[in-house]
């Protein structure tokens, strides 16, 4: 296999296969660890030569010396996760060993990082190696991407590697992530179940109800930015996004209109514990992917959303079965 992808059988690893196949790729690897979610159903379409367990797959590294790339997704993404032991041993302890592994090997290593790295944004949201001191995450999923950030620029690996900083990703494929889906893929489910969307009114004075967002990337730009990087040899951390913040009530308005209802939010109390921790505002500056030959425009917020929710949702359609 010439090519791996780790949580290749997860949201954006099968994203990213499913892009491969697209390319005339299908000499994958895939490396993952399967559960009791649905995510098996990811597979089903997908073109790879074989999967691998991901504590054999380190087990039996050596083997792979040969691959022409480590695409690396895998990681525990929830950002409720308290055990921070288990959240650095998966996260940071396996990334490292990979990423050690691939410089040595001279394997091309393109891995996740995120946009919880940044916490609430008040050191700015700007990618790069050069100051990640000046970030506070605010959760230990955040802390333990954080982390790895800082030990590869700390040991000259961005020379070599690439690291993505995903902001909020959505689209085909996330079913199977629990309360991580993304709230297109939540309020799917809500309004069809009851005809109405819940959200939280804001707990921050400088925010109206629904008017804090995220910069919200369909998923289909985020594996083409991440892919991009499969064709030079360029290092370094970049952003992955829309370049756009879009607040919670644009977001409605363009789940309602896919689905051809009337808008119908009800905004709730924010949970306490996520009061201290919440990240109000997300904005991608793309300026570095830019710099490093990415020249495609991202998908609108509302064309990217009826894609999904019509080609997708409504038809309980996987990525790779477009042609059923």
């Amino acid at each position: 296999m010439s090519i791996i992808v780790t949580g290749g059988a997860g949201f954006i690893g099968s994203a990213v296969v499913w892009r491969l196949n697209e390319l005339g790729h299908d000499d994958i690897l895939i490396v993952d660890r399967m559960d009791e979610t649905d995510k098996w159903k990811n597979f089903v379409p997908l073109k790879f030569k074989d999967y691998i367990d991901a504590d054999d797959f380190i087990d039996y590294i050596e083997a792979f010396r040969d691959a022409e790339a480590i695409i690396h997704m895998g990681a525990c993404s929830s950002t409720t996760e308290k055990d921070a032991r288990y959240m650095l041993i998966n996260n940071f302890g396996y990334t490292k060993d990979l990423a050690d592994f691939s410089v040595e090997k001279g394997i091309r290593f393109i891995y996740a990082s995120s946009a919880a790295t940044y916490g609430d944004g008040s050191a700015g949201m700007e990618d790069g190696h050069e100051e990640l001191h000046k970030l506070r995450p605010l959760n230990i999923y955040g802390y333990s991407k954080h982390l790895f950030d800082q030990y590869a620029a700390r040991h000259g690996m961005f020379e070599k590697i690439v690291g993505l900083k995903y902001f909020n990703v959505f689209g085909p494929n996330e079913g199977h992530k629990g309360d991580m889906r993304s709230l297109v893929n939540k309020a799917f489910s809500q309004i069809n179940e009851t005809g109405s969307l819940k959200l939280f009114k804001s707990a921050n004075p400088a925010f109206e109800d629904g008017e804090f967002g995220r910069d919200f990337v369909y998923v289909k730009d985020a594996v083409d930015m991440t892919l991009h990087f499969m064709g030079n040899k360029i290092g370094g951390l970049f952003n992955v996004g829309s370049g756009q913040m879009k607040t919670w009530n644009a977001l409605a308005d363009a789940i309602f209109d896919a689905l051809d209802r009337p808008k119908n939010v009800e905004f709730i109390d924010m949970p306490e514990h996520l009061r201290d921790r919440y990240q109000y505002q997300t904005q991608a500056d793309l300026s570095s992917i830019r710099r490093a030959g990415y020249a495609a425009e991202t998908t609108p917020l509302n064309t990217a959303i009826k894609d999904y929710v019509q080609n997708y949702l409504l038809k309980g359609r996987y990525l790779g079965d477009e042609d059923l």
